[in-house]
């Protein structure tokens, strides 16, 4: 019997180990990214009449939230509708940041760049959320401003439902979107454009997408309108993601398609699902392409249902989409806004979102998630909150690098370290190329690499070849690893240093 325990009990162990192996619950990179939606105010400014104290202590609520919760990037709507939320040459300033349209902020105009360094300080990441392609957000086109494209290119509009949209089919258009992003890259420093499921707009029942006589002017032989429809938005994206990376080649490029590619009735490489409308057939939009050609650094499909629906099975659509990566990173983005507030009861359990955050990790494709909106796990279910941060999200994590960088990691050296009485400052010979400095606990002996666990802090150093961590954030330790992130978010050697050795 002791001999048959003792077996047992050794089966169990190895299980256990096994089991232990392949689940990280510290990764020590992956991506937590969370939506900040500005049309009609959704998350943030509450109100575009607000003063601009007000809009600033709201942000930094949100970016505190976040952060707290060990998220490391926030994902930030700064065009919603032809519109800007930054001083552009190319659209009018949004309604929806100072209550009229055209009219800028009456305190701060630089407020995108105090946005953008709020983010970096607290280590997220703040990646430039545009929508391309949607012109106006209704039929109110009275109070759009007189510089709005609207009003000076209304040769590039369709009208369509209830809102109008940019003609993708017209190479003009194309080429002013490309200028939009273009100067939001050289002009902010922000680490990603990202875009999101609104291409070719969701389709209407019985109203017709009226660009018939671009696509005969524009078509090639024989080529279908659907197949012109899709080949433009392909050129946008190709060519966008050429802008950015002559522009600045570490800003990263990262689109949130619609969950579902295409069914699987309508196309046996489809998933097992039964959506009303498709990002491949109904929106013309690629993402398969795009991903295969290296388009995109990242992909976040939007797989907004829960685990087990039957028409559109969260578990099936990650499970495809892992199937069918390629070339870039792939992130899942998850329907907050749906807990406890959708007809579907699996929302009402505590563990559905984090469920869905436990499929991703041990899904070997995916390397993180994205959440949306910001004020879903802020206003209420703190339950969930709590057990996300207990479970999931305990220890900080670094962002992925995209899978397209080839630049070499340049090595750092700390020229020397000047301990004071509250802090250690440092000096680096050459701090150009570096976004952060980590500080890990270390024993005597240096680690040619360091887990997320032993991460003491993360502090932004820009440009600053002298920089400073308090005392309090080393707890008191003798030995420290230092490391440095450099814009493309790669990870020097580690350089051990005995900060007690007086």
């Amino acid at each position: 019997m002791t001999k048959y325990l003792l077996t047992l009990f050794s089966i169990l162990t190895l299980i256990s180990c096994s089991s232990l192996q392949s689940y990280n619950k510290h990764p020590k990179t992956e991506f937590r990214g969370v939506w900040i939606a500005t049309v009609v105010n959704i998350d943030w400014p509450k109100n575009g009449l607000d003063a601009i104290e007000k809009q600033k202590k709201d942000y930094l609520e949100i970016l505190d939230f976040y952060q707290n919760l060990n998220f490391n990037t926030v994902i930030v709507q700064i065009r919603t509708a032809g519109d800007s939320f930054y001083k552009s040459d190319y659209a009018p300033w949004s309604r929806f940041l100072t209550g009229k349209e055209g009219v800028a902020p009456k305190e701060n105009s630089k407020l995108l760049e105090w946005m953008i360094s709020e983010a970096h300080s607290r280590g997220m990441e703040f990646h430039a959320w545009l929508n391309p392609y949607r012109a106006t957000f209704d039929l109110k086109i009275e109070i759009l401003s007189p510089t709005h494209d609207f009003n000076l290119h209304p040769e590039w509009m369709l009208k369509y439902g209830k809102k109008y949209y940019y003609n993708p089919g017209l190479p003009e258009v194309q080429q002013r979107l490309v200028s939009i992003m273009t100067e939001v890259v050289s002009g902010y420093d922000i680490d990603a454009i990202h875009f999101d499921d609104y291409f070719y707009p969701y389709k209407i029942k019985d109203e017709v997408f009226k660009d018939s006589s671009c696509y005969d002017f524009y078509k090639q032989p024989k080529q279908t309108i659907a197949d012109w429809r899709r080949s433009n938005i392909d050129s946008l994206v190709k060519n966008v993601h050429h802008a950015i990376k002559k522009e600045k080649p570490w800003v990263q490029f990262g689109i949130s398609p619609f969950g579902v590619w295409k069914n699987k009735n309508t196309d046996p490489k489809g998933s097992d699902t039964k959506a009303g409308q498709t990002t491949y057939e109904d929106l013309y939009a690629d993402p398969l392409l795009w991903m295969k050609e290296g388009w995109v650094d990242y992909i976040i499909p939007q797989v907004y249902w829960s685990m087990d629906l039957p028409v559109a099975s969260h578990r099936k659509i990650v499970s495809w989409w892992a199937q069918n990566k390629s070339n870039s990173n792939l992130y899942i983005g998850n329907g907050a806004y749906k807990i406890r507030n959708n007809s579907d009861n699996a929302w009402q359990e505590k563990k559905e979102l984090p469920n869905q955050l436990k499929l991703a990790r041990n899904t070997g494709q995916m390397s993180g998630n994205a959440f949306f909106s910001a004020k879903s796990l802020m206003q209420k279910n703190l339950d969930v909150v709590e057990y996300i941060q207990k479970k999931y999200y305990k220890k900080p994590a670094l962002t992925p690098i995209a899978p397209t960088t080839k630049k070499p990691v340049k090595q750092v050296e700390i020229k020397n370290f000047q301990k004071n009485k509250d802090n250690i400052q440092f000096t680096v010979n050459d701090s150009k190329e570096i976004r952060y400095a980590l500080f890990y606990s270390s024993g005597k002996k240096i680690k040619s690499d360091y887990p997320i666990t032993k991460l003491l802090s993360k502090k932004h150093i820009d440009n600053f070849s002298t920089f400073s961590v308090s005392k309090n954030e080393l707890k008191d330790k003798k030995h420290i690893a230092v490391t440095f992130i450099n814009y493309y978010g790669q990870e020097s050697k580690p350089i051990l240093l005995n900060i007690k050795n007086d």
